[in-house]
């Protein structure tokens, strides 16, 4: 019994979360800003011209008008923390959970590719899928 407990915790155990350079920072809350208003455009900006979607069950979304258009609706409160992140040059990544409700354990993860603009840190890839399981 307290083996299966303590099993069932470590299930539900999340990597720490770690602040971000402010740079980095601002492409996680505009993401946040711009999907929690179910605005595809707004989300698409975020994107290098060329850039990738790849979510979980649906196939490569590439370009930011093809963003715009994926992700024109979706949306709703989102909250994005970081657990990893890396830059050199004009390239990185940051790779974390995300969830609906403030301070809620994460539904999901993601890893979001950057290419730095020069002006700003755009997203080149967002790969997320969620931490449920589903039938195989």
């Amino acid at each position: 019994m307290i083996l299966t407990i303590i099993l069932s915790l470590a299930t539900f155990a999340q990597e720490p979360s770690i602040t971000l350079p402010s740079a980095l920072d601002r492409v996680l809350r505009d993401y946040e800003k711009a999907w929690t208003a179910k605005d595809g455009p707004a989300l698409a900006a975020l994107f290098a011209e060329d850039g990738f979607v790849l979510s979980s069950g649906q196939p490569i979304v590439r370009g930011r008008a093809g963003i715009a258009k994926h992700y024109q609706g979706q949306g709703g409160p989102r909250f994005l923390r970081a657990v990893a992140f890396f830059t050199e040059g004009k390239t990185g990544y940051i790779i974390g959970g995300y969830t609906n409700q403030f301070n809620a354990p994460d539904v999901g993860k993601f890893t979001l590719t950057l290419r730095n603009s020069g002006a700003r840190w755009l997203i080149f890839s967002d790969m997320d899928n969620g931490n449920a399981r589903g039938p195989n």
